[in-house]
């Protein structure tokens, strides 16, 4: 299962999913839509109904079916087609055996689900089952998803705009957009604000109040785009710093007062999921295995993956290592001294050796770099004039290039660095950090150029809760 699954089967049931073993199927839009349950729930029940159907829209369309008397023409059919009677028996004896596999329960011994063998109870169980299974295990099963057609088309799975919200330690970023049917990012707006959430952390363990009122104003204009926009459906991920802070309630209630919805502090490994997922759809002609790499404020999300039927996720890892932490912890003089510099770097190398133990870069056929750090390092290279996004995209990276656009950076003064026509004045005293990051990575990945992509957790966020409305 991915991270968030159970949280996107909650909103698709309207409560608390119970006995999930696995996901046995995914919808088309890749949300879970049959689960896959233990044939005694944690309360003690018996449950034989071991592939649950959960999609909501799926679930409505075969409940039009039932109400216009389908079960009782598939019933009737079973007393006279010897041939269909038999294959549903085999349907039930399947369904007896999968369940086997997950324990025995005496009360339910024998008891399919859906009025196997010999009734047609429940079109869900054996639509279900059908799509757990695969086509040709359940005669009845198949011919549901036949007559329900490609349900999840012609409309998103959640209509109207949806909200991203990304909190990391630097920035706070917002998405607002549809996904349509086709599977299409179509982009209303994409805001980022530097607020700078995690200054101090790393020594104080706490947010500071003027790091909290930042972040609260940043929340109170988004607030505004959303209403303007009229968005459906709104995520709020927190990231890295927001992890282990002593006043963590404080943020909370502070983002669910202006915004109506509670951050999510999501793992290092779902964050490094949501990025994967955006990353890759922003980009054409992958060779897989790719490797996604996020640098943040924090820290960095390694994710290897394979795109070339849909998306696996193969391993991922977070460690603590962001352009924000490496500049505070290290780098305090202007320009660093290099002292400081060989101090990040022994930093910088644990960490890539304990995501070495997680995430096989020598697998890597693809990198992709996203963020702050590798788009700014990629408008140097292209000797832009301006923050050019659309330049930035699907720009490439060499380890000579990102070599010297390190030092070079490094050397800088920060009103050197501010006088870069295309750099953030928020990026201005850590991209120093982040290009010692992006240069170890080149390092570890070369001969592997970086391709650079301008999407990332956001767009992630927004497919997963476009897919799903949750």
């Amino acid at each position: 299962m991915l991270p968030d699954d159970l949280l996107i089967i909650e909103s698709q049931l309207g409560r608390m999913p119970r006995g999930v073993v696995e996901i046995a199927h995914r919808c088309a839009c890749g949300a879970p839509d049959v689960v896959r349950t233990q044939p005694r729930l944690p309360d003690g029940t018996p449950f034989p109904t071991s592939y649950y159907l959960t999609c909501p829209r799926l679930a409505s369309a075969i409940g039009t079916l039932e109400s216009q008397g389908v079960m009782r023409e598939m019933e009737a059919r079973l007393h006279t087609d010897e041939d269909l009677a038999a294959r549903y028996r085999q349907a039930h004896d399947d369904y007896l055996a999968k369940r086997a596999e997950l324990g025995d329960v005496a009360e339910i011994a024998g008891i399919s689900a859906g009025g196997m063998p010999d009734r047609v109870k429940c079109l869900h169980v054996l639509a279900g089952h059908a799509l757990a299974a695969g086509p040709g295990v359940n005669p009845f099963g198949d011919e549901v998803l036949e007559l329900v057609g490609h349900y999840w088309k012609g409309n998103s799975c959640a209509p109207g705009p949806v909200a991203a919200i990304d909190c990391g330690t630097n920035s706070i970023r917002i998405l607002i957009a549809d996904v349509d049917a086709n599977g299409t990012l179509i982009e209303h707006a994409r805001e980022m604000r530097i607020v700078r959430l995690g200054e101090g952390v790393d020594s104080t363990g706490e947010f500071s109040q003027a790091a909290l009122e930042r972040t609260f104003a940043a929340c109170e204009e988004y607030r505004v785009l959303i209403d303007a926009y009229g968005v459906k459906s709104v995520r709020f991920v927190a990231t890295s710093a927001s992890r282990d802070v002593s006043n963590r309630a404080a943020f909370v209630q502070g983002v669910h007062q202006r915004l109506g919805v509670t951050p999510e502090v999501i793992t290092g490994n779902e964050e490094a999921e949501l990025s994967f997922l955006g990353a890759v759809r922003g980009l054409k002609n992958l060779e897989s295995p790719v490797l996604v790499v996020d640098i943040g404020g924090g820290s960095t999300e390694f994710v290897l993956g394979d795109v070339s039927d849909g998306v696996k996720i193969e391993a991922s890892i977070s460690v603590n290592i962001g352009c924000v932490r490496m500049t505070e912890r290290h780098l305090v003089t202007d320009p660093p001294t290099p002292e400081q510099i060989a101090a990040v770097e022994s930093d910088i190398a644990e960490a890539f050796d304990e995501a070495a133990q997680a995430v096989d870069f020598s697998q890597a056929k693809t990198v992709v770099g996203v963020a702050g750090t590798v788009t700014t390092v990629s408008a140097m290279a292209l000797g832009l004039s301006a923050y050019e996004p659309e330049a930035i995209h699907g720009s490439s990276l060499d380890l000579d290039q990102i070599e010297s656009i390190a030092s070079t950076l490094l050397a800088m003064t920060r009103s050197e660095r501010g006088a870069l026509p295309f750099m953030h004045e928020g990026r201005v005293d850590v991209i120093g950090g982040g290009a010692l990051v992006l240069r170890e990575l080149a390092r570890r990945t070369s001969p592997v150029s970086i391709q650079v992509s301008e999407y990332d957790i956001l767009d992630g966020i927004v497919y997963r809760l476009a897919a799903t409305g949750s």
